[in-house]
């Protein structure tokens, strides 16, 4: 295991906010939200676009890499295994519908590198097979209702007090969850927290990461 893969996995422990971003335009306000993100406290951002070119996503995905290098802060890429591997993310996010982790870490190997693999669950069914899988961190969830997951009935915070009895790999509570409702996700014993418009959605990115972030400061 390399140094740097190691210290991945080290903070993957430890993060307390994810951030996921949902980008519709290659635009610099983009970078310059991700850059606010990790100023305010986000131990890392996901790089998500169901709408980008595969070059537009590149682009975002490389200059983002240079941002969280800068910040010591780490850097996922969802869904693309081609687009992390290009822009050398610390992790690569999948859904349950996606590559399988044996697959994904063949082909890491061929490249010759190491990255950090998360996987997406809904049930803890799917979260005991991610333990079997030997995933980094596991995304639970939705939690609540989103609209960046249409048609996806949330799970509630009885699948995050599972996971938390059960469950050893490191998870994010994700769907939903913003500065109204996380004090309960975090009362259900979420360590982490993932958002997305509760931080890409607001007008000062930086300051929103930093009032999520106190408030799960204050569960420590």
């Amino acid at each position: 295991m390399s140094d740097h893969f190691a210290k991945v996995r080290l903070k993957l422990k430890n993060l307390d906010l994810y951030a996921v971003t949902d980008i519709r335009e290659n635009s610099r306000n983009v970078l310059g939200k991700i850059e606010q993100a990790y100023q305010g406290g986000c131990d890392v951002v996901q790089i998500r676009s169901k709408e980008l070119s595969d070059h537009a996503l590149l682009d975002i995905a490389i200059k983002s890499r240079k941002i969280a290098s800068f910040y010591k802060k780490l850097l996922v890429v969802n869904d693309r295994l081609d687009i992390a591997i290009l822009s050398r993310a610390d992790a690569i996010h999948l859904g349950q519908k996606d590559l399988p982790n044996d697959l994904v870490r063949r082909c890491l190997r061929l490249c010759g590198l190491q990255m950090a693999i998360g996987r997406s669950t809904h049930h803890i069914r799917q979260a005991r097979e991610a333990v079997r899988d030997r995933a980094d961190y596991i995304g639970v969830g939705p939690v609540f209702k989103t609209p960046t997951k249409p048609g996806k009935i949330p799970v509630g915070l009885k699948y995050v007090k599972q996971v938390v009895s059960e469950i050893t790999l490191p998870f994010v509570a994700i769907g939903g969850i913003d500065k109204n409702n996380i004090r309960e996700v975090l009362e259900a014993g979420a360590q982490g927290v993932a958002v997305v418009r509760a931080l890409f959605d607001q007008r000062n990115v930086c300051s929103s990461a930093r009032k999520l972030k106190e408030i799960i400061t204050e569960f420590k």
